[in-house]
């Protein structure tokens, strides 16, 4: 068969279902982006409770903003709805617009007759349509919008199909091309509007096409590429992590970190042009000022003298950035008539960007977090997880951590803490005061608090989710010894105490302990169930959660993100200042923190299993261990741990006399055959002894029924701590 000719269609019918695949192409995955659940727990996290707002409460929100449209959030929503109108427009182009979908040529249909019709029904029928039809004959139905052209059209269609069923050589057209005229023209629609095809217009269809192939398409990838070429894995720019890494110092302090985030390339693109200057000199005013004023703020003079040494963008970065941690009002009432319009104006936009400046350092910690740990210098590392505490917070290293609490303010905080002669209270010391010791001093003195203030202080500090260590200790999975370079699991045994909590029950020693699963229990060896010792300890254990358990977002009204607190675990040579094993982030827990319905702590023992290869010679290894929350100021742990490695011989040497249970001859299977056969065989078995019996009295060889029994229900599992 030949092939046919193939034309445009005017109409471009399929120009629809073109732009309609294209768009659904884009629409959809981005669709499923905005709607699929994100992988940050922040968004997913409970919150503390509290109708305390700071003073700058519509900044900071505005900041929460800001940020939110800058993750592109808006954008994608905005394309996702275009995308979605663009779709039902091309649909309802698809429903109206009428199909012109080629007619086949049908003889048949044309004549009015069956296809089972024979020769002498053909041409019967053409003689009875020509007394009708034929133009000699017919006569134009002007109801019907007849005319002698179209009776003459139409004729000629009936002659064609009489020819096509007769004649032999029009039959073989129609059989071969469909048609009795031979080869037809077919049109088609393509996706392409009419007038990018008209002529003239070729040109203009050449540059959009170079415009797309080879400007946009470059641009867009190339841009993606060196995008992801200059940020580290922590999303922070090279030539940052190349400043923090110069800046790095082997004593350095929270201030000093502080300090040094201030010379992220960051800074010099948010504080780009005329903002590197404006207002920088009525900030470090204020700075000076808050130093010099008072020392309850915790601003040291030290660390601010290091800010008139910098120069550029860099100063004013390490201005605002102690600004934000010192709380330090930088914007002038609107009734303060002692500054001009135009400083007025300057400071608030300082006041802007000190929250938006304190995050971005925030997000620069990890980056230097990095850094410290290739060093493997434990207080930098330290001085580095504080600083996040404080930047979270806003507070200064030297200050307060009762300024973590609503209304507690630095010069409340110092009213607190000076009639007892402390230099700074926790939170948990703070809590932990006689009731009516606690509320004379905040609201008996002045400074003071209101009961309202004062019962919204205490609710705040009851929901924070502070970690308590209960125990802490080395084993390998299915040994009792440890012995060198095997694979030992760091086990921490913690629970949840908010401060200020009474009546804390004590935790079962049982719990305390850390049973191996039995051999195919694959839950308990994935880390999906705990591993229990019996049906009974299975009964009285509480129930583990099968969903990862996450902590509220940490309380930081002055901090304008959203931010899930985060305990770094790791253990120090406290000889040396390194960092013995790396650190171990914990994001969630595996039991409830709170009741759901009642609110109250559960106290539930949650159980965290880190591992690291033992030393490779035998002795015992002093660890310091360090359990670090990033959000919380003064919540941190430390403990001190002994790591005890067996050398393999003398480990064989006492598990093989841990195994020595009695002689063969008296409670074996052997010996008691060799007792039937000399008659001397006891009514009662003798019994099999437990390991510690037999080391205190291995004279004593008789025995019951049922303690052989209790014998097999023996573990031999041991801690090693």
């Amino acid at each position: 068969m030949s092939s046919r000719d193939y034309n445009y269609d005017e109409q471009g019918q399929f120009f629809p279902y073109f732009i309609f695949t294209i768009t659904a192409l884009i629409t959809l995955p981005l669709s499923y982006s905005l709607l699929k659940p994100t992988d940050e727990i922040e968004n997913t996290a409970p919150r503390i409770k509290s109708d305390f707002r700071p003073s700058d409460a519509d900044l900071i929100d505005g900041q929460k903003r800001k940020q939110w449209r800058r993750e592109r959030r808006l954008k994608r929503i905005i394309t996702a709805a275009a995308g979605y109108i663009t779709m039902a427009a091309m649909l309802y182009l698809i429903k109206v617009t009428t199909a012109e979908t080629p007619e086949i040529w049908d003889p048949y249909s044309i004549l009015g007759i069956s296809m089972s019709s024979g020769e002498n029904q053909i041409k019967k029928r053409y003689r009875d349509l020509s007394k009708t039809l034929h133009p000699d004959k017919a006569v134009p139905d002007v109801s019907k919008n007849e005319t002698l052209d179209s009776i003459n059209d139409h004729w000629v269609e009936v002659s064609k199909a009489f020819k096509a069923l007769t004649d032999e050589e029009i039959r073989n057209n129609y059989i071969q091309y469909g048609h009795p005229d031979g080869k037809q023209g077919f049109s088609i629609g393509i996706a392409l509007p009419k007038f990018i095809v008209n002529e003239g217009s070729g040109k203009y269809v050449l540059l959009v096409y170079g415009l797309l192939l080879g400007v946009l398409l470059p641009y867009t990838v190339g841009r993606w590429w060196y995008g992801t070429q200059k940020m580290t894995k922590e999303k922070v720019l090279l030539a940052s992590a190349s400043k923090l890494f110069k800046e790095y110092k082997d004593d350095m302090t929270d201030g000093d970190v502080i300090n040094v985030l201030s010379s992220a390339q960051e800074f010099e693109d948010v504080l780009r042009g005329n903002r590197a200057d404006a207002g920088l000199g009525k900030v470090e005013q204020t700075i000076k000022g808050a130093v010099k004023g008072s020392a309850t703020n915790g601003l040291s003079a030290k660390d601010q003298e290091k800010v008139s040494t910098y120069d550029g963008p860099r100063r004013k970065a390490a201005a605002l950035l102690w600004s934000y941690i010192g709380r330090l009002q930088l914007g002038p009432s609107l009734d303060d008539g002692s500054f001009e319009a135009l400083d007025h104006c300057v400071l608030f936009d300082a006041c802007l960007e000190k929250y938006e400046i304190g995050p971005l350092a925030h997000k620069l910690l990890d980056c230097f977090v990095a850094i410290t740990l290739a060093y493997g210098n434990t207080a930098p590392l330290l001085s580095a997880y504080r600083s996040s505490q404080h930047l979270i917070q806003a507070v200064p290293p030297s200050g307060s951590p009762l300024q973590q609490l609503p209304h507690i303010t630095p010069e409340l905080a110092h009213t607190i803490e000076a009639p007892l002669g402390r230099t700074h209270f926790t939170v948990q010391q703070f809590m932990s005061l006689p009731e009516h010791k606690r509320r004379r001093l905040c609201t008996e003195q002045s400074p003071r608090l209101s009961m309202t203030e004062y019962n919204s202080t205490l609710s705040v500090a009851r929901q924070l989710p502070f970690l308590s260590v209960e125990k802490a200790f080395f084993k390998v999975m299915g040994e009792k010894f440890i012995t060198p370079g095997s694979l030992v699991q760091f086990v921490v045994k913690a629970r949840i105490i908010p401060p200020g909590t009474s009546n804390v029950p004590e935790v079962s020693p049982t719990d305390l302990e850390d049973i191996d699963p039995e051999e195919g229990d694959l839950d308990a060896l994935l880390g999906r169930r705990s591993a229990t010792r019996g049906a009974k300890m299975q009964s009285a254990a509480a129930p583990s959660t099968s969903e990862s358990v996450i902590p509220p977002v940490a309380y930081a009204p002055y901090f304008p993100r959203d931010h899930s607190p985060r305990w770094h675990v790791f253990l120090a040579d406290s000889k040396m200042g390194k960092i013995a094993v790396p650190p171990f982030t914990v994001t969630t827990f595996n039991r409830p923190i709170f009741d759901e319905k009642t609110g109250l702590p559960t106290f539930e023992l949650q159980t965290f299993k880190f591992q690291f290869q033992s030393p490779q010679q035998a002795g015992s290894y002093q660890f310091v261990m360090h359990v670090v929350c990033d959000s919380y100021i003064g919540s941190d742990h430390v403990q001190n741990l002994t790591l005890n490695v067996e050398a393999a011989e003398k480990a064989a040497e006492m598990a093989n006399e841990d195994d020595e249970i009695s002689e063969p001859e008296e409670d074996s299977i052997a010996g008691q055959l060799r007792a039937v056969q000399s008659g001397n065989l006891s009514s009662a078995p003798p019994k099999r002894k437990k390991k510690i019996e037999i080391e205190e009295d291995s004279d004593d060889s008789s025995g019951t029924d049922e303690e052989q029994s209790d014998m097999s229900d023996t573990d031999t599992d041991t801690d090693s701590e």
